[in-house]
C-alpha cells in the first residue's frame, strides 16, 4: 500500500503537470493569436498606405490591377531547388525581415463595390453587397471615400525571422513549463512530507497509548484542520490518563469503602460464633447500620453506572421550583435546628414551572443541603433560592460554612475525590454524592456549578435547568 507522501506527491505532481501542459498550451495559441492579428494589421496597413499613393498619384483606379500584380510579382524571391532537386517556392521577404505589402490576403474594391484587385477566392470585377463592404476599411483620398480593402482570410505566410520569433517563443514556454514540473515536484516533496509528518506523530503517539502510554502529548506545529486535530488528540490523551487514574482512584476507595463495613460485620459474626462476645440489641444495631452503608454505596454505584450508561429512567413532571426548595428545607429542617443553623428559601416570583423527575432533582438539593449543614458550624446560615437565568431556572444552595479551597473546586464532583481536608466525608457517605448529583442533574439536560472564595468563607451550588 502507498503511504499518504507518495500520493500527495503525486497529487501535487499531476495537478502541477498539467496545470503547466494547460498554461503552455493557452499561453501559445494566445501569442500565435495575436501575431498572426500584428501581421495581419501591418499587412493591411501597408497596402492601404500603397493603394492611397496610386490613387493619389494617378487620381482613379485605372491600372491599379496590373500595378498591384506586377508588385506582387516583383516581390517574390526566383525559386530555388531544395535537397531533392524540386524546385520550391520561399517566402516573400524583404531586406531586415520587413514583410512585402504582397501577396496578402486583401482585396481591393472601387466606389461601386467592384473588386478591382481580387484574391482567391474572389474574381475581378465581382460585386461585394454592402454589408460585405461595412467589414472593410475605406479608403479616403481629401475626406471623399475612394474605395475599400478588405482581409479575405488570415494572416499571410510568416517570414523566416517571423517564424524564428515564434519557435523561440515556444522554447521559452517549453522551458519554463518543465521547470515548473521541477519545482512542483521539489515542492511537492517538501510539502508532502511537512503535511504528513503530524499525521505519522498522531499514529505513533496512538500505537503508543494502545500499549498503556497514556497521557502522550504532541506539539501543534499549525493552525489548520491538522492542528485542531492534534490539539483534540491531546485533549483526548489528557482525559484518558486522568479518566484512568480516576478509575484506579475510585476502585481503592470502592475497595476501601467495602473492606471497612466488612471488617467490623465479619468480625462482630466471628466473636458472636466462638462466644466470645454475647449477642445485645447494641451490636445488631452496629452490624445493621454498617449493612445499611454496603447498600447505600451499592445503590449509589449503580445510580452512576445507569447514569454514564444513558439508562437512568426518569418520572418527568411540571413542578414549581419554590415547591422544591420548600420541600427539602422541610426535610432538613429538624437537623438544621439541632445546629442553630438558619435554613431559609427565596424564589423569586413569577418563576415558571420546570419539567423534571422530583424525586432525583429532591436527591440533588437534599445532598447539596445535607453537605451544607455538615461543614456549617452553629449559628450559620443556608439559603436556599431559585432564579430565572435566560431560558433556563437557576436553583442555588448558599452556606457561610468552611468553604472550598481554590485548587479543589475543579475536581469537587469527581467521584471518591478527596483533595479538601475541609469536605472530608464521614464514614456514613459513600463519597459520591456530588457525582451523582451532576449526573442527575446532567440527565435532566442541566448544569451544576459550585463558587466560593477560599476557606472559610462558605461555597455555593447552583443547579441550572431548562424549564
Amino acid at each position: 500500500m502507498r503511504s499518504l507522501t507518495f500520493k500527495l506527491m503525486l497529487a501535487f505532481l499531476a495537478i502541477s503537470l498539467i496545470g503547466a501542459v494547460l498554461a503552455s498550451v493557452f499561453a501559445r495559441w494566445i501569442t500565435v493569436q495575436e501575431f498572426d492579428r500584428l501581421v495581419l494589421d501591418q499587412a493591411q496597413s501597408n497596402f492601404m498606405a500603397e493603394v492611397t499613393t496610386y490613387y493619389e498619384t494617378h487620381g482613379s483606379w485605372i491600372g491599379v490591377t496590373d500595378y498591384l500584380r506586377q508588385k506582387t510579382q516583383a516581390s517574390q524571391p526566383p525559386p530555388r531547388p531544395d535537397n531533392t532537386g524540386n524546385v520550391r517556392q520561399p517566402p516573400p521577404q524583404n531586406d531586415g525581415g520587413v514583410r512585402p505589402p504582397l501577396p496578402i490576403p486583401i482585396i481591393l474594391i472601387d466606389q461601386n463595390g467592384d473588386v478591382i484587385h481580387p484574391v482567391p477566392p474572389y474574381r475581378l470585377g465581382d460585386y461585394i453587397p454592402p454589408e460585405k463592404l461595412a467589414q472593410g476599411i475605406p479608403v479616403k483620398i481629401n475626406g471623399l471615400v475612394v474605395g475599400t480593402i478588405l482581409a479575405t482570410g488570415s494572416a499571410p505566410p510568416l517570414s523566416d525571422q517571423e517564424q524564428q520569433y515564434l519557435d523561440r517563443t515556444n522554447q521559452a514556454l517549453l522551458v519554463s513549463a518543465l521547470g515548473a514540473v521541477v519545482i512542483a515536484l521539489l515542492w511537492s516533496v517538501v510539502f508532502a512530507r511537512t503535511l504528513t509528518k503530524p499525521v505519522r506523530e498522531l499514529t505513533g503517539a496512538i500505537r503508543a497509548m494502545a500499549k498503556g502510554k497514556l497521557g502522550v502529548a504532541l506539539p501543534v506545529r499549525s493552525r489548520d484542520e491538522i492542528g485542531e486535530l492534534t490539539i483534540a488528540f491531546n485533549q483526548m490523551s489528557i482525559d484518558l490518563a486522568r479518566a484512568n487514574q480516576l478509575r484506579r482512584q475510585m476502585t481503592a476507595d470502592i475497595a476501601h469503602d467495602l473492606r471497612t463495613p466488612l471488617t467490623v460485620i465479619g468480625g462482630y459474626i466471628e466473636s458472636l460464633r466462638d462466644g466470645v462476645l454475647e449477642p445485645s440489641p447494641a451490636r445488631f444495631d452496629v452490624m445493621h447500620q454498617e449493612v445499611q452503608h454496603l447498600q447505600h454505596l451499592v445503590e449509589d454505584l449503580r445510580t452512576l453506572s445507569l447514569a454514564d450508561a444513558g439508562e437512568l429512567k426518569l418520572n418527568r413532571q411540571r413542578i414549581a421550583p419554590r415547591t422544591l426548595l420548600e420541600q427539602t428545607a422541610s426535610a432538613f429542617k429538624y437537623q438544621a435546628e439541632q445546629k442553630q443553623i438558619a435554613l431559609q428559601v427565596i424564589a423569586e416570583p413569577g418563576l415558571p414551572e420546570i419539567t423534571v423527575d422530583e424525586i432525583r432533582i429532591a436527591q440533588v438539593l437534599g445532598n447539596l443541603v445535607s453537605n451544607a449543614l455538615r461543614y456549617t458550624s452553629e449559628g450559620g446560615r443556608i439559603v436556599l433560592s431559585a432564579q430565572r437565568q435566560a431560558r433556563q431556572v437557576r436553583l442555588s444552595v448558599e452556606d457561610n460554612g468552611a468553604g472550598i479551597a481554590p485548587d479543589a473546586l475543579p475536581h469537587i464532583f469527581e467521584r471518591f475525590y478527596r483533595g479538601d481536608a475541609s469536605r472530608q466525608q464521614s464514614d456514613s457517605e459513600s463519597g459520591l454524592g456530588l457525582a451523582i448529583a451532576k449526573s442527575l442533574v446532567e440527565a435532566h439536560g442541566g448544569t451544576i456549578t459550585v463558587r466560593s472564595e477560599g476557606i472559610g468563607k462558605g461555597s455555593t451550588f447552583s443547579v441550572c435547568l431548562p424549564n
